[in-house]
């Protein structure tokens, strides 16, 4: 008989693929009073975040704050470029990218949308006929991390692509979840607009976004026509040389993202990089264990950040995300869109180690003999054994 957990002791496992947990460092530093956001002391920090944010990106030219969640950082890459009626090329790599798709649409503007089936990453292939047979694309707009399948794109591929077209379009990449948990070097694979979100890899709650921008897509914003007023680069620029904002940022998430820019900078983002690619593979090695089935199928799309798992035909993934959260007290992702109650998703990404992934990947193994769900024994040895190894 199930017994559930009605008072918990300990921390609470967090092992949804963002937000991701928050360090007792960054938490401490967001804890800092709050200070003149027109004085010399913010200025300091705005320079210094500001300039870290350059560092994480892998860029020399500007990366912009927005006290917004994704999705805002989403609206302000398109309206900062993109006129009334123009055409965008996106591809279907999962819910997030059919989001970032239908918010170009009620923006005014035409969608070409090459449908995937939500089990592979970007073709570059698809991407270059389509720009051959529409010289008048004005961006591509691709995700390079989808969080909601696990599948990871290769961003360079698709720049090739673009080249091989002979093509002008801007390239707009969703970074929200990759970026300080995957290699992602906007300015060398030659990013127009690259798009994030604080609460994943930079180990921050939600409520800050970023537009990092190349020079091509400053001097598009010249002539664009959207509607911009928040969103609008040009405010942004004209005060953050000095470590300002146009409007009142969120300054004690600054304090905190100072901070964790100071964790991966200290760790190294080399080593941050192949830290959750290690993870990611004990991970998976569980998963073939237990017998059950990853839903990406691409053998270089496995997403260093999450893995996302199908549950057998004629079983519950969201019984089991409840089942696990009652008893262990810990929370996993749910399936969004088409995947809904077909899939859970474990996090690995942000403040995480070698422990924490067996305690995760221990929690998920008990949950599936609670439930009954079919599978074998084994997962946490060869998750064990992998890790000793790597």
């Amino acid at each position: 008989m199930l017994v559930l957990n009605r008072h918990p002791s300990g921390r609470h496992f967090l092992q949804i693929p963002g937000p991701s947990n928050v360090p007792d460092r960054v938490l401490r530093a967001i804890d800092h009073p709050t200070i003149d956001h027109r004085g010399p002391e913010f200025g300091e920090l705005g320079r210094a975040v500001l300039a870290g944010m350059q560092d994480i990106f892998q860029t020399s030219g500007p990366v912009i704050i927005y006290p917004a969640s994704g999705t805002g950082a989403w609206e302000a890459a398109l309206v900062n470029t993109l006129s009334p009626g123009d055409r965008v090329l996106m591809a279907e790599t999962g819910h997030f990218a059919t989001l970032w798709r239908r918010l170009a649409a009620r923006l005014g503007l035409e969608v070409q949308f090459l449908e995937g089936d939500w089990r592979h990453g970007v073709d570059p292939a698809r991407i270059e006929a389509a720009l051959r047979a529409d010289p008048g694309i004005a961006a591509v707009c691709v995700v390079h991390n989808e969080t909601s399948t696990g599948v990871t794109s290769d961003i360079p591929a698709v720049r090739a692509a673009i080249d091989r077209a002979g093509h002008g379009a801007l390239l707009m990449v969703d970074t929200i979840s990759s970026l300080g948990s995957i290699d992602y070097r906007h300015e060398e694979w030659r990013v127009d607009v690259s798009v994030s979100g604080s609460q994943k890899g930079l180990m921050l709650p939600p409520g800050l976004s970023f537009n990092a921008i190349s020079a091509r897509a400053l001097a598009r914003a010249e002539q664009a026509r959207l509607p911009r007023a928040y969103w609008d680069w040009r405010d942004m620029l004209a005060v953050n040389e000095k470590g300002y904002f146009p409007y009142t940022p969120a300054t004690n998430l600054l304090y905190g993202l100072h901070e964790a820019i100071a964790m991966l900078k200290a760790e190294g983002l080399p080593a941050v990089f192949a830290r959750h690619q290690r993870h990611a593979e004990a991970t998976r090695a569980a998963v073939r264990a237990w017998g059950l089935e990853i839903l990406c199928q691409e053998a270089n799309g496995h997403s260093p950040v999450l893995t996302t798992v199908m549950m057998p035909e004629g079983y519950s993934a969201d019984r089991l995300r409840a089942v696990v959260l009652e008893r262990f007290d810990m929370s996993l992702g749910q399936g969004l869109g088409k995947l809904a109650d077909k899939v859970f998703r474990i996090g690995h990404l942000g403040h995480f180690n070698d422990l924490t992934l067996c305690g995760t990947l221990a929690g998920v193994e008990m949950g599936l003999s609670l439930l009954g769900v079919p599978h074998r024994e084994g997962g946490m040895a060869a998750v064990m054994q992998r890790l000793a190894r790597i």
